[in-house]
């Protein structure tokens, strides 16, 4: 188990490594010259020599690309190319927005879907089964965005119950909750589907094996077998399906926090975007990356401690 888990430690982070590289390979072939964006249209080119020299946008991109990927490794994102401040300050604090959306997206789903998942296994081929069939390929092919937008103009604008942008008060958990219901439901209502149709189809073919049956030859009640013997196995290929679809939850996080205009990773790289910031718009990439790399490596984690048969086979 430890030699599987650190095999796939090494391998995130060398994924890391090279997404970084990639992605600020991309992101300074991005036309717009810094110095002009940072300095404004008036400033002389010697200021703007001075910048770049400062800057060290003047040297190759692969030898600007390995330093950075080094001043990471010591916590150095650079700074603000407007503001001046570090854009480890900015990301740090646009931050646990993003993570309390993602989470209460995903947490929503789960405990709405792994539930329908389990009790249309159950009752297979029913009226049940076949409305939660429906339901979930119809919600699966909603759009983050899309269901952001219609939440937005439905609850917030037209009826009014709950609030329509930012984050809330940082002081008052009931404002912070208000403020997190319509985005997290946005983010989460794809993933009810995916994991129900998950569960369900995981749930089948463990019921199918043998020693299943075995148990209900000898009378034990269906939801005990469910929850007790079935479902930790069941759960093992969702659990591997979400962490491969983290970077689908996390990219439809970015896009719902800039329609509430949430203060999180999303907003802040929107934001570096229009202004073509590219330290800080690469700071969030850095970020958002890094979250989907880790949470593949818990999720790889987790299967291994609920299966250790993957560890053996890894």
């Amino acid at each position: 188990m430890t030699n599987y888990l650190l095999r796939r430690l090494f391998l995130a982070l060398l994924v890391l490594v090279a997404s970084l590289m990639v992605l600020f390979l991309l992101i300074y072939a991005v036309p717009g010259d810094p110095a002009t964006i940072a300095l404004g249209p008036r400033a002389t080119e010697a200021q703007k020599i001075a910048f770049r020299e400062r800057m060290g946008l003047d040297d190759p991109l692969v030898i600007q690309a390995i330093r950075f990927v080094l001043s990471l490794m010591k916590g150095d994102m650079g700074t603000d190319l407007f503001t001046q401040r570090p854009v480890l300050d900015l990301v740090t604090g646009a931050l646990p927005n993003t993570v309390m959306l993602a989470v209460a997206g995903l947490g929503w789903a789960v405990v709405i879907g792994v539930p329908l998942g389990v009790l249309s296994a159950l009752k297979s081929n029913s009226w049940f089964d076949h409305i939660v069939g429906i339901l979930s390929t119809s919600v699966v092919a909603l759009p983050a965005f899309l269901m952001a937008i219609y939440g937005l103009m439905l609850f917030a604008v037209t009826l009014q119950w709950l609030p329509a942008i930012g984050a809330g008060e940082p002081g008052d958990l009931g404002d912070r909750i208000s403020h997190l219901i319509l985005p997290a439901i946005s983010v989460g209502i794809a993933w009810i589907g995916y994991i129900a149709r998950l569960v369900r189809v995981s749930m089948l073919d463990v019921l199918s094996e043998n020693h299943v049956k075995t148990y209900r030859a000898f009378g034990v009640a269906d939801h005990r077998i469910a929850l007790r013997y079935v479902l930790p196995i069941a759960v093992v290929p969702v659990l591997s399906v979400i962490g491969v679809g983290m970077g689908n939850l996390l990219s439809g996080a970015v896009l719902v926090e800039v329609v509430f205009s949430r203060p999180g990773l999303g907003s802040l790289a929107y934001d570096a975007v229009i202004s073509r910031n590219f330290p800080v718009l690469f700071g969030a990439v850095v970020v958002t990356t890094a979250l989907y790399v880790a949470a593949n490596f818990l999720t790889d984690a987790a299967v291994a401690i609920l299966d250790p048969r993957v560890a053996e086979k890894g």
